[in-house]
């Protein structure tokens, strides 16, 4: 038999739920009014998700109170805490999606017309892979499942591909003026947003996870790529470092566009002395950056060549160039500076993505 506070606590609970439930579709169909208003060029309808964003974050402010109130008034602990700490970081994520929808009203309002038919259709597939994920997002969230959302988180990268596409499509329509200025940089920001939905909707798969489970996640694992032309020299000795020295925070892989047909032996020995393992590495040819399955976060130039046949950059991949010298010489005098100056760029790179207590 359940006790009169606890009846009232699961009644709080309810309350909540059906809150929170109520949000989320009003923004999910904030975000599918905003995308049919600037395919169909419906200023109307624009103008209504702008004002319908008030609404959104009001019902944000109720929950916000109802959660702070609960804590409050039960004090709760384990479960019921992490419950309610999840939906005030939810609510975060459902405030930004609002505030994208309403965005994206207004930039549509700005728009001299509807986005040519190419432009147009890439921007509706994208916008079916944000809501997609936001959809079932929410959806775990709503229904704890753990498998769901850990299923779901991570599928932000479906539009990478689709988001490179059409950013060449708009500056192809730019270069022949088929579009005023003003509706490109108008596009670009529409589409910027519409990955953002699908972004926030993996920070609400995380918090599903840590409401049902209580884990918070490990830390984020960074995919890192050393590139230059023989991938015999420095590019492995970055690979090799950045293994030993932190193991835990990275996959890192390394490759050239013309590779050498193996490693110099002088190479091997003088890693194995330094306590560097090189075990399985060997040169590899590297391969189309947009074909890789899942993106790199980090490029690491180490040639002046290399930007010239990485190609065009993934969406969100960020290329740095390390200067760190001739790599032809294997004499160890040369290999212990190269190690020592690829040793720190990789140590400062590693504090930069991961804190200082990366590891």
């Amino acid at each position: 038999m359940t006790s009169h506070y606890e009846e009232r606590m699961e009644a709080d609970l309810t309350e909540i739920r059906g809150k929170v439930r109520k949000a989320s579709a009003l923004i999910e169909d904030q975000v599918r009014k905003a995308v049919h208003a600037l395919l169909t060029d419906d200023r109307d309808l624009a103008n209504e998700v702008i004002l319908g964003d008030r609404r959104v974050n009001r019902k944000i402010r109720e929950i916000d109170h109802l959660c702070h109130a609960f804590i409050v008034r039960h004090a709760p602990s384990a479960g019921h805490l992490r419950f309610v700490s999840a939906v005030l970081r939810l609510d975060v994520a459902l405030e930004r999606i609002g505030d994208y929808a309403g965005t994206i009203g207004r930039e549509v309002v700005q728009l001299s017309g509807p986005p040519p038919g190419t432009v147009a259709r890439d921007i509706e597939l994208i916008s079916h892979q944000a809501r997609r994920t936001l959809r079932q997002a929410l959806t775990a969230f709503h229904e704890a499942d753990v498998e769901l959302a850990q299923a779901t988180h991570g599928a932000a990268d479906q539009t990478d591909s689709t988001l490179q596409k059409v950013f060449a499509e708009l500056l192809d329509v730019g270069e022949k003026r088929e579009l005023p200025l003003r509706d490109i940089f108008g596009l670009l920001r529409i589409i910027n947003l519409l990955k953002r939905v699908a972004e926030q909707a993996e920070n609400i798969c995380e918090q599903t996870v840590f409401a049902i489970t209580g884990d918070t996640g490990d830390a984020k694992v960074y995919r890192i790529l050393f590139l230059d032309r023989r991938n015999d020299c420095g590019s492995l000795i970055a690979e090799a470092y950045a293994r030993k020295a932190f193991p835990q925070s990275g996959i890192y892989t390394s490759s050239g566009w013309d590779p050498a047909p193996d490693v110099d032996p002088k190479l091997v020995q003088f890693l194995d002395a330094s306590g560097i393992d090189m075990k399985g590495l060997k040169p590899s040819l590297l391969r189309p950056i947009q074909e890789e399955p899942r993106h790199f976060h980090v490029i690491v130039a180490m040639d002046p060549e290399a930007r010239a046949h990485i190609g065009t950059i993934p969406f969100r991949t960020v290329c740095l160039e390390w200067d760190v010298g001739d790599c032809g010489d294997f004499s160890e005098a040369r290999l212990d500076q190269l190690l020592k100056t690829i040793a720190i760029h990789v140590q400062d790179l590693m504090t930069i993505l991961r804190g200082s207590d990366a590891r």
